[in-house]
């Protein structure tokens, strides 16, 4: 197999010209040389998408109008050159559609989060993949992180103990003012329940919080109770939200997520603390994860440094004191779903049960918040 055939060829539908999560796709997929861009529908405008395409450096047969002409496009090339894999990443009412219509032309997916626009759609896509057999990864991308892939492995072998809290929150402050209804186009469609579907904050970055929640702690939530705000006026959905977990077994815990939180840039922590001790890890500080314990001294653990676990070593690409970000834990996801597409294995990377355990807290904290009941189940 030749360096050409080793990269997973794949396609784009939105992130067309001014978009931003296109372009961080496409940066986190190329960064380690073994997945290719090849064709995409851009946007619906059609000289936006003509500009993209050629931006991009793809021939014009392979940029296409829309989702529908990409996919009976692609299958009609050989199988040697047509993309294997699609890349969804347009906001979430379309995240269904585009997904199952691609699942069941016989392409493998990478869709942005949440999964879909409600649950009943997420459910449907689950069918797809079921149906279709082939790869459905999602991008929770603090999962790729280094330095949260170590908390997760300790809390797996079991140094804090029992875990009895999980506490996270992530604190944006740039939807303060209403500049969706401004003609912001990324607040615009985040706001609009047509097009960001049940929750606004919520689904944004409230889905980020819960998967993290889950993901690292090991554990499964049981029941939540939920407060959602929406603290801007006009606003149609939450900007604010609060929610308590109770997670089988006992522990308990908190998502709390604002995009009203006015000074605050992207901040994602996560702390989690058990019988024996406990971890801490913030996003706007990647590197380090701190570890905090009952009878001893608190320790500060490195990306690349000392004393990480051996499954660190296949997630860092850059020796200790060089920072690695965003684009680098994006990319550890692209790299494994590129892996599982082009050797049909398991995908090592958040997939359809982290999408549906997500979509499944998003209804669950809508129907709590405007309901009666004090706890809602998590099914």
């Amino acid at each position: 197999m030749n360096k050409a055939e080793r990269k997973m060829r794949y396609g784009m539908a939105g992130g067309g010209e001014g978009a931003f999560i296109g372009a961080v796709h496409r940066m986190a997929a190329a960064l380690d040389g073994e997945a290719t861009l090849v064709c995409g529908a851009f946007s619906t405008d059609g000289d936006r998408n003509s500009r993209t395409g050629e931006a991009l450096g793809l021939p014009p047969a392979r940029v296409y109008a829309d989702i529908e002409s990409l996919l009976s496009g692609e299958r009609a090339l050989p199988k040697t050159e047509r993309m294997q894999a699609l890349a969804i990443v347009t906001p979430n009412h379309l995240h269904a559609p585009m997904a199952i219509a691609a699942l069941d032309s016989g392409f493998d997916v990478f869709s942005e989060k949440p999964m879909a626009a409600t649950l009943a759609e997420a459910n449907a896509i689950a069918d797809a993949v079921r149906r279709s057999g082939r790869h459905y990864a999602l991008a929770f991308t603090y999962a790729g992180y280094p330095m949260v892939e170590e908390a997760r492995q300790r809390v797996l072998r079991g140094d804090f103990g029992t875990i009895r809290r999980v506490e996270v929150e992530y604190l944006q402050g740039w939807l303060s003012r209403p500049i969706d209804a401004d003609g912001n186009k990324q607040a615009e469609w985040r706001t609009d329940p047509a097009r960001a579907g049940l929750g606004g904050c919520l689904g944004d970055i409230g889905s980020h919080a819960f998967h993290l929640a889950e993901h690292v702690s090991g554990l499964s939530v049981e029941a939540i109770s939920a407060d959602l705000t929406t603290h801007v006026a006009g606003r149609q959905l939450d900007d604010d939200v609060a929610v308590l977990l109770r997670f089988h077994g006992g522990a308990r815990g908190t998502v709390r997520a604002s995009q009203v939180a006015a000074g605050e840039e992207n901040g994602l922590r996560l702390r989690i603390h058990g019988t024996e001790g406990g971890l801490d890890w913030a996003q706007m500080e990647p590197n380090t994860l701190t570890l905090r314990w009952l009878d001893r001294p608190t320790e500060l653990l490195r990306a690349a440094g000392p004393g990480l676990t051996p499954a660190m070593a296949s997630l860092l690409r850059i020796p200790a004191g060089h920072p690695e970000g965003y684009i680098e834990a994006f990319a550890n996801l692209y790299r494994a779903f590129g892996r599982a597409v082009r050797s049909n294995a398991d995908l090592d990377a958040p997939g359809l049960s982290d999408g549906l355990r997500t979509m499944r807290f998003i209804d669950a904290a809508v129907r709590n918040s405007t309901g009666t009941e004090k706890w809602t189940p998590l099914c």
